[in-house]
């Protein structure tokens, strides 16, 4: 049986998302990660910021970087990095194992405060994400690699985007905001056929599920 366009089958014949060929690491991370739900705050603080230093890079080029960004970043936990000043930034544009870009290493900072305010008025930064999550009726019935290209933003991402800017937030543009929701699960964009793709969908069911 062929498989779809946007798919390869590994050595075992497993069918996953092309754009995770590349490396071991990247099949785990598509296995493992990428589309899965995610309501813990501290990794989707993580993955704004990550998403943010990804801009203009790969995100496998931050992916094999991504202990580094924890070890120097405080393991992104916000009320750490909010004590950071002008001699961690020196410290982190010295720093080798991160990509080292000022606007980018301030922004985090910036971006850790407002997650603190955020948390005040939502009580969560999860809560605030998860209400940005689409209706199932404005998704593609069938993912296609076709409908994938489509979606590079998307009408909540825009919304979102928009409010945090308003909130003081930087580096969260609607496509930076839209990666954000592919890989913490918000929306399930693994193309149909994919292996992941059902199980991402699970967990999203019990997540769900009272």
């Amino acid at each position: 049986m062929s498989l779809a366009e946007g798919l390869f089958a590994d050595d075992e014949g497993a069918p996953r998302c092309r754009w995770c060929e590349a490396t071991p690491a990247y099949r785990h991370y598509h296995d493992h990660e990428w589309g899965f739900p995610v309501t813990d705050d501290r990794r989707l603080f993580e993955k704004l910021c990550l998403e943010g230093f990804q801009a203009g890079l790969s995100w496998l080029t931050i992916l094999n970087k991504r202990e580094n960004f924890r070890q120097a970043f405080a393991n992104f936990q916000a009320e750490a990095l909010v004590r950071f000043g002008e001699a961690d930034v020196a410290r982190l544009l010295a720093d080798a194992g991160i990509v080292r870009h000022r606007g980018k290493i301030e922004s985090t900072l910036n971006n850790a405060r407002r997650v603190l305010e955020l948390r005040e008025e939502f009580g969560s930064l999860a809560a605030y994400a998860w209400g940005y999550e689409p209706e199932p009726s404005t998704r593609p019935k069938k993912m296609t690699l076709a409908a994938l290209r489509t979606f590079t933003t998307s009408a909540e991402s825009i919304a979102m985007s928009k409010d945090l800017k308003k909130r003081g937030w930087s580096f969260v543009g609607p496509t930076t905001v839209y990666a954000f929701m592919q890989a913490m699960g918000l929306v399930n964009d693994h193309i149909e056929g994919c292996g992941a793709r059902e199980q991402a969908l699970q967990a999203r069911r019990e997540l769900k599920r009272p």
